[in-house]
């Protein structure tokens, strides 16, 4: 049986405004690009951050503690009751309650201890032992009372003059350093003996008595003591004689520095207390 190859059909061929339709379809279609990011680089973590956390808090420690061990006595012992009893113990062993304060406050039970502190840091001074006997710290009804006495041999002011000589600088320098880091407000005093001035016309011990005395307060507030901390200046001549029965003994001569009490029940405390002493005949 013969097979008759089957004819093959020819394509026919497109309309000519077919073809150029699909050819224009082609030319107005948007040609989309696919572009592909490559990937970053794996994360590094956050493990710096807490040593570098725990390297902040160990040097803030670190600067509290050369702040403590630099600190006098009373202010530590201040601070240690402070966070023992916030509540009990904050209007007198803690901060003042006049503001924010980072300061102590020195109150009636703190005198002694900051007689002792002042007696510690004088003790270390270079000339002590020529000086010793020439100051007496005090706690009395006003406050710590704190007393520089002329003598034959030593003096703090040179003879007729308003300017500390160089004893009186450096005891002044460094009482003023102490005082400083205190809020209690600062009384300075001047004393004279009977002795009449004679240096200036018009001039005599209670001018003398009051140049000494701002003299001396401008020194310590250029080594330390707050400018707001000075509450009095005061110049009483050869009015307050220490020793009334030798008004020309040369102890009679000196400067008073009274550290006042901060709480009002202790101040009220102190002014009744030299009432009684005075109606006694104490005073």
């Amino acid at each position: 049986m013969e097979v008759v190859p089957r004819p093959q059909l020819q394509r026919r061929p497109l309309p000519r405004q077919l073809r150029a339709e699909n050819k224009l379809l082609d030319e107005t279609r948007p040609i989309i690009v696919i572009k592909k990011k490559s990937g970053h680089a794996a994360h590094h973590g956050g493990a710096w951050k807490v040593a570098y956390a725990d390297f902040v808090t160990a040097m803030m420690a670190l600067f509290i503690v050369l702040w403590l061990l630099n600190i006098s006595k009373p202010v530590r012992e201040a601070i240690a009751g402070y966070f023992r009893d916030p509540a009990g113990t904050a209007g007198k062993l803690g901060t003042s309650t006049a503001g924010p304060g980072a300061q102590v406050v020195v109150a009636k039970d703190d005198m002694s201890k900051l007689k002792e502190e002042l007696e510690k840091a004088i003790s270390h001074m270079p000339n002590f032992d020529k000086l010793k006997d020439q100051i007496e710290i005090t706690v009395t009804p006003e406050g710590l009372r704190i007393e520089l006495l002329e003598s034959a041999t030593g003096t703090f002011f040179d003879l007729g003059s308003s300017t500390p000589n160089q004893n009186g600088k450096e005891l002044l320098d460094l009482l003023a350093g102490e005082l400083g880091k205190l809020p209690n407000k600062i009384s300075i005093e001047r004393h004279t003996d009977s002795k009449p001035y004679s240096g200036k016309r018009n001039y005599g011990n209670w001018e003398l008595s009051t140049d000494r005395a701002n003299a001396a307060r401008r020194l310590m507030q250029q080594q330390g003591l707050g400018q707001t901390q000075v509450a009095q200046v005061r110049g009483f001549a050869d009015q307050l004689l220490r020793k009334a029965e030798n008004p020309f003994d040369p102890s009679n001569r000196r400067i008073s520095l009274i550290v006042q009490y901060t709480d009002r029940g202790d101040a009220a405390e102190g002014r009744t207390a030299q009432a009684v002493d005075k109606v006694a005949g104490k005073q």
